[in-house]
């Protein structure tokens, strides 16, 4: 890959999925847009510059989805999600205890591990929110990943990858080699397509926000740019939960470290959250 080639690919995903790629990742634009070639018949990746200049149907989305990293697996690091189970549930069935209405956003969701775990607790916790309207909203730049994620199936090895046995047990049926969750979990989760660079204000508020393990990917000022725009989306008394390797520190004053949870982010204007509260366990 010539160097023109390669500066027109690093920007052209900047400015498309925020992908901050520097000269070592050179050799990742190789392997992973090289099929994308094949599969539409272009011979080398500066054909393919050529193609996305063009906007020729289908190479942009290709492109992109090519290089977004889809690893997940279920109760990924485990602690957000003893941190919603413990921490922000408990004291979301308290706060919110008047509308009955609770709205949670798993960002960058991926194949679907993400908000199916968190469904599953939310069914863990079925006699505490009897009559309440809960909605997860589950967003990927990907809509190959999506599709995936809307039908719910999983090998064996994605299955084994986190997710306690009595929960496979309970919450999924063996089809054949794969398993396929139960279609009710499927039922409590909206997908959408959303590129995190756009706006997303549409989505409307929510009252706590999984946003695990994209930042990573963003240089500074975008990832600053997501961050206060999440907390305009967040809210007042709501929380915010990033990857481990990821903070508000030195991005934003819009979010701000909740001193007694690692991990876990408030509005920066909230010095009391309510969402603290004693726990309720749930059987994971």
């Amino acid at each position: 890959m010539s160097d023109v080639a390669f500066e027109y690919l690093r920007v052209y995903l900047k400015d498309r999925s925020g992908l901050a790629l520097g000269p070592e990742k050179r050799y990742l634009i190789e392997s992973r847009l090289g099929p994308v070639c094949r599969r539409f018949g272009l011979a080398t990746l500066a054909d393919l510059c050529t193609a996305l200049r063009s906007s020729r149907s289908g190479v942009e989305q290709a492109v992109v989805e090519a290089m977004t990293t889809n690893e997940t697996f279920f109760f990924r690091d485990r602690l957000p999600f003893d941190l919603f189970r413990d921490v922000l549930l408990p004291g979301a069935i308290t706060a919110r205890a008047a509308t009955r209405r609770l709205r949670i956003w798993s960002a960058a969701s991926s194949s679907g591990q993400e908000p199916y775990s968190l469904a599953m607790l939310l069914r863990e916790a079925a006699p505490r929110l009897a009559g309440w309207h809960v909605e997860i909203v589950a967003t990927d730049l990907s809509t190959e990943i999506l599709e995936k994620a809307k039908a719910g199936f999983y090998s064996h090895f994605e299955v084994q990858r986190g997710l306690p046995a009595q929960l496979l047990v309970k919450y999924f049926t063996q089809v054949g080699d794969r398993w396929r969750i139960d279609p009710g979990l499927g039922a409590m989760i909206d997908f959408r397509p959303l590129n995190l660079l756009q706006p997303f204000e549409h989505l409307g508020a929510f009252d706590i926000v999984f946003c695990r393990n994209v930042l990573i990917y963003f240089d500074m000022p975008t990832k600053s740019d997501v961050l206060r725009r999440i907390a305009k989306s967040l809210a007042p008394d709501g929380a915010v939960l990033l990857g481990a390797a990821e903070t508000v520190i030195g991005l934003t004053d819009a979010l701000v470290p909740d001193g007694a949870h690692r991990g876990l982010y408030r509005k920066g204007a909230v010095a009391s959250p309510s969402f603290q509260m004693a726990p309720l366990r749930a059987a994971v």
